[in-house]
């Protein structure tokens, strides 16, 4: 499965650095993604996590390097989402950007027993997926301030004035929803990954 795994990682990210939009923009858009797969090798062999993780981290990671390669302005298929004059792709990749992480997170807390409760489980999780989010969108900042002619292509914002806002919104709204979803199944796979 591994090797499913990768062949389809390095598959996506070889198209993805084949002629992208803009090449800078490209590397900052990856790089989550090629951090994340070698965190995963380093960590392979110690803290092996569960068949829906991975497979959601994949996901996150292919959204990632499309991303990349138009630039998340200029994704095929999602211009003029409901009624927009903008690309909506970068939508998908801030509600992925809450998602994913919901469940990282709450691999983590629960095998290494942070917290105790249901509720407190959910309040941290939620408050990690909204850092990571607020974060993320520093990290957006400060690129921009640094690299004037790639800031618009990599912040994405088509003018939206609450981007910023909205790209945090996406997040809490796609966490909250990998804790209405797959808690079950997640559990199941975490028992059998345990036992």
């Amino acid at each position: 499965m591994k090797f499913i795994w990768l062949a389809v990682f390095f598959s996506v990210l070889i198209w993805s650095g084949i002629n992208p939009k803009d090449q800078f923009t490209w590397l900052l858009e990856v790089l989550p993604a090629i951090i994340a797969v070698l965190i995963m090798a380093w960590s392979y062999r110690t803290f092996k996590l569960t068949p829906l993780l991975y497979g959601l981290i994949l996901a996150h990671c292919i959204v990632l390097m499309v991303g990349g390669h138009y630039t998340y302005a200029e994704v095929p298929l999602f211009d003029n989402w409901f009624a927009s004059e903008r690309n909506n792709y970068d939508k998908v990749g801030h509600f992925f950007q809450g998602f994913v992480p919901a469940l990282l997170a709450r691999e983590v807390l629960l095998r290494k027993q942070v917290v105790n409760g249901k509720g407190w489980l959910i309040t941290f999780i939620i408050s990690i997926c909204l850092a990571f989010s607020a974060f993320y969108e520093l990290l957006e900042w400060w690129v921009a301030l640094l690299s004037e002619e790639s800031a618009e292509a990599f912040l994405g914002t088509q003018g939206y004035v609450w981007d910023t806002q909205s790209d945090m919104g996406l997040a809490l709204i796609g966490a909250i929803c990998a804790l209405l979803v797959l808690p079950k199944i997640h559990d199941r796979q975490l028992a059998r990954l345990l036992n």
